[in-house]
């Protein structure tokens, strides 16, 4: 045994009597560890009668050393060579890993304090606030019996900070503080508030930059959380929905998801009782699907239609089918489920992400528009088709070829057909020249789709009589995208 060896025998053994373990105890927990040696042979080399391989030695030292941790002793047997750090040591990872391991069995109601916990280990007073699914209120939610009131998207720092994915600051009845975007991936979810000790503080980069991290983890686990629990759902969800807007809701993917240079997102109107619009989407590093369906009808059985067209849309886009496939059997599953009086309009698009080749089908559905350079260049005319569920028919594909920086915009007719007190419809025209004006305030996608819902909203007063849906998607060329952004 040689001198390290001796001394780190030493150490296993003074901290073993630290810990109040027995032989029989250690040797237990060694075991556990993945320990090969048997009871005796441990023994003996405690004792100093024999020696043991390293990495047997350090897994003796491993264990003692679980025990210290949970009686908090501050002294450790050594390790023959340098091992990681089992806790971080930087407040940021702290914080993080807080977070991490505090949401693993929580439920969504719990998140409030890990956040407001996360915020003390570096330093800050953290608070979450969501933002409502129609996206006109950010809702605080915290552990407080008053959280305090909910703060208007159009009308408040806060809510800017939502709209433009900005880290903004401010000066809140004398306390600074930073309003910080709350996403996950690319879709929003609402905004942190980081109190801070003084204005200075506000410029830190490295504070924006927990600040950020921090947003990014609690983004996640706002989604995560919601998927097993309702606690933070019902602080988003200001009204009821109807069962077949609960139907919908629940297949839905992400309201808003991008990979490199493509961003695409999506929202329906109402919210809490869309019927029959639908859509859904597939982002792989080479590809980009994308589905928009409208069924005929504003009930349950839309709604159902709806449904089984998007989960056979999924079932043949998985299974790597292409374009004319995934049409014939959304056609074939709604005519023999629901007979031929039934049907869904649709577009069924795929975009090439490295050269912008795009194919799609029209199954009577209104036609996209492709928007360049900041205005409206063209409607997409070609892929048509009868409606899905009528029968195929002639099947043709479309093309077009999207440039850098290109909108396509899919919506369903409740866009164009909502009218006003007047009879007024809103109209191809208003939706082409609302897109113009949103396309140079340099708002990013779902920013663009939330206020285009709010014009419709306000053109047909506030109600509407039919499902509105958006899908928009923004292409980049990947090699024009700068790599240190």
């Amino acid at each position: 045994m040689s001198v390290a060896d001796g001394a780190q025998r030493r150490e296993i053994v003074l901290a073993r009597r630290h810990a109040d373990l027995t032989p029989e105890q250690l040797w237990t927990r060694y075991f556990a560890l993945g320990g090969s040696r048997d009871l005796v042979e441990v023994e003996a080399y405690l004792d100093g009668l024999v020696g043991l391989p390293r990495h047997q030695c350090d897994l003796l030292a491993h264990a003692v050393n679980e025990c210290l941790d949970e009686i908090a002793w501050t002294r450790r047997a050594p390790y023959s060579r340098a091992l990681r750090p089992r806790r971080p040591h930087d407040d940021s990872l702290a914080a993080l890993v807080h977070l991490l391991e505090g949401a693993e069995l929580a439920p969504p109601e719990r998140l409030p304090r890990l956040i407001e916990a996360a915020g003390r280990l570096i330093g800050i007073g953290l608070s979450a606030y969501l933002a409502d699914y129609a996206q006109q209120f950010l809702h605080p939610v915290s552990a407080a019996a008053d959280p305090g009131p909910p703060l208007p998207i159009d009308s408040t720092l806060a809510g800017r900070a939502f709209r433009s994915l900005e880290m903004l600051p401010a000066d809140s009845a004398g306390r600074p503080c930073l309003w910080v975007p709350l996403v996950d991936g690319a879709e929003r979810i609402g905004v942190l508030r980081a109190d801070v000790a003084d204005d200075d503080t506000l410029e830190d980069p490295g504070l924006r930059a927990q600040c950020r991290w921090t947003a990014l983890l609690v983004g996640h686990l706002v989604v995560l959380m919601t998927q097993y629990g309702d606690g933070l759902d019902a602080v988003r969800r200001r009204r009821d929905r109807t069962i077949p807007g609960e139907l919908i809701w629940s297949l839905l993917p992400p309201l808003t998801a991008g990979v490199d240079g493509f961003v695409v997102t999506g929202v329906l109107e109402p919210r809490h009782a869309v019927a029959g619009d639908a859509f859904d989407y597939s982002l792989s590093d080479t590809t980009a699907v994308l589905f928009i369906v409208d069924a005929v009808g504003h009930d349950l059985r839309s709604g159902h239609i709806a449904a089984i067209a998007l989960a056979t849309h999924r079932s043949a886009r998985r299974a790597g089918y292409g374009l004319f496939e995934q049409a014939r059997q959304i056609d074939e599953t709604i005519g023999a489920a629901f007979g031929n009086a039934s049907f869904a309009t649709a577009v069924l698009a795929e975009i090439d992400l490295a050269t912008g080749r795009m194919r799609y089908i029209n199954a009577g559905h209104p036609e996209p528009l492709l928007m360049r350079g900041g205005k409206v260049v063209k409607q997409l005319t070609d892929g048509r088709r009868a409606a899905l569920g009528l029968g195929s028919g002639e099947l043709v594909v479309g093309e077009e070829r999207l440039q850098p920086d290109d909108w396509l915009v899919l919506y369903t007719d409740g866009i164009t057909e909502a009218r006003n007190s007047e009879g007024e419809f809103f109209g191809e025209a208003r939706l082409a020249d609302f897109l113009r004006r949103e396309a140079s305030t340099g708002y990013p996608p779902p920013e663009t789709v939330r206020r285009l819902i709010q014009a419709v909203l306000a053109h047909h007063d506030g109600s509407l009589q039919d499902d509105a849906t958006v899908l928009l998607a923004r292409w980049t060329n990947p090699h024009d995208i700068d790599p240190k952004r």
